[in-house]
């Protein structure tokens, strides 16, 4: 790649480099989710409906160890990416050592300790009754693969940081495939059940951090790394920790959500009510691919323009940004409350599970059109290494709403407590973020000069 390309985040015109980041991220995001989305399809019709709450009870675990990576990978890109706007090459190399040195220790100590304690943690997070074992054959062999995992998330961000989004892409497609294919022979042909798929997890994740160990070596990468840069430096690493800290945490909120409502749903309804809630998940990975793809392309525009003082160029690409998401967001909402009966069908075809699925996909899904705003607010206050409001932005979706209300309403409403939890909760944290995202326009991007 030529020192100009990430150059073009702080020359083109907002709305082409919006469409040239979030275009491929999109693609990388609908491949991925796709494939979890097949995947459960595959395990649900090949293994049984069991099997897909057994996945859905290892996720978290598995995502919160590999969301290390991103942590570290969001982080440590906002500073990249500032860093290449403001013409600090030497610093963006630092960052980039120091993030690969990161991942590898922390991801190793964590599945360590999850391995070890294996039996303990798989019934926490609802692996309970016939879900326990095939949850517990999945999960052993699925950590093997997450400090690959974790650094793909990582590099990937960085790939974006640089302005190649292209290349990110084709890294999120190429574990994607692998997992399908070897799904097919190891599940469909061999016959290995949830050993199958998990190998098929862990192969595909190695696959992804061959390509990516390739991009950087090659000429397209303008990020050559020294031995020294892998040396973590004080400096750096608290910087890294604070801004990837707001994405950890993130996940931290996911994983725990997915633990309450795991043992939440089960209490309610047994292991069919832990089976919509896993179908309704990989609808989420899937059907917002669009918006997180927006989210993915504005980060490394804000982050560059912010480092580079054009603040016009970040309130722009801001309004872009919302605008493009809110369009997306209400099509995926017509095509939920529509269709959802047939969706589901997709999965299973458990009478309990086709009956309770769709009327609580409608639920999940009402606030989607509004919901970008607080997605795309907080990823503002990352991108331009804001750490403190973004991390409490993104707290209030899941963590300071929603896991108060599904501790609450279920009490009184049952199941639709849980389901109607998730748009009150989408709603109320829009309102807060776009508080906070307008009073930082008018404020900071309104009042301070552009700088060339």
């Amino acid at each position: 790649m030529s020192k100009s390309s990430s150059k073009a985040l702080g020359e083109e015109s907002i709305a082409s480099l919006l469409v040239k980041q979030a275009v491929p991220a999109s693609i990388g995001i609908l491949v991925m989710s796709l494939n979890i989305l097949v995947d459960t399809i595959f395990v649900g019709n090949w293994i049984g409906s069991v099997a897909i709450a057994a996945i859905n009870v290892v996720l978290p675990v598995s995502f919160f160890i590999a969301a290390l990576g991103m942590a570290i990978g969001i982080g440590g890109s906002s500073i990249i990416s500032r860093a290449l706007g403001a013409d600090k090459r030497s610093k963006a190399l630092m960052t980039f050592g120091n993030q690969i040195t990161l991942t590898i220790l922390l991801t190793v100590l964590l599945v360590t300790v999850g391995l070890w304690f294996v039996d303990d943690i798989i019934p926490s997070f609802g692996g309970k009754g016939e879900i326990f074992e095939p949850a517990k054959v999945y999960y052993k062999v699925v950590l093997y693969g997450v400090p690959f995992l974790a650094l793909c998330m990582m590099g990937n961000t960085v790939i974006r940081a640089e302005g190649k989004p292209k290349f990110a892409m084709i890294a999120m497609i190429i574990p994607s495939v692998g997992n399908l294919l070897l799904d097919y022979l190891l599940i469909n042909v061999l016959d290995y059940g949830m050993l199958g798929a998990g190998w098929a997890t862990t192969a595909s994740y190695v696959l992804c951090l061959g390509y990516i160990v390739w991009y950087f070596l090659s000429k397209n990468s303008e990020l050559k790394l020294r031995i020294t840069d892998f040396a973590l430096r004080r400096i750096i690493v608290t910087e890294i920790a604070m801004l990837g800290g707001v994405t950890l945490a993130r996940q931290a909120i996911v994983s725990v959500t997915y633990l309450l409502l795991n043992n939440i749903l089960y209490n309610l309804g047994g292991a069919s009510s832990v089976t919509v809630y896993a179908i309704i998940g990989r609808m989420l990975m899937f059907a917002l691919f669009p918006v997180l793809g927006i989210t993915q392309g504005f980060l490394p525009i804000a982050g560059y323009n912010y480092g580079a003082h054009k603040y016009q160029r970040v309130k722009e690409t801001i309004n872009t940004a919302i605008k493009y998401a809110m369009l997306l967001g209400f099509c995926i909402f017509l095509l939920i409350m529509i269709f959802p009966g047939p969706i589901t069908s997709v999965f299973t075809d458990d009478p309990a599970v086709l009956s309770d699925t769709p009327k609580a996909m409608r639920w999940v899904f009402a606030a989607t059109p509004i919901v970008v705003i607080q997605l795309i607010g907080a990823a503002y206050f990352q991108a331009v290494g804001k750490a403190l409001p973004a991390f409490l932005l993104t707290l209030t979706r899941q963590g300071i709403f929603f896991i108060p209300l599904i501790l609450v309403l279920p009490r009184y409403y049952g199941e639709f407590g849980v389901w109607v939890s998730f748009p009150l909760s989408d709603a109320l944290s829009t309102v807060v973020t776009a508080y906070f995202l307008n009073r930082e326009i008018q404020h900071k991007l309104n009042t301070q000069p552009v700088e060339s």
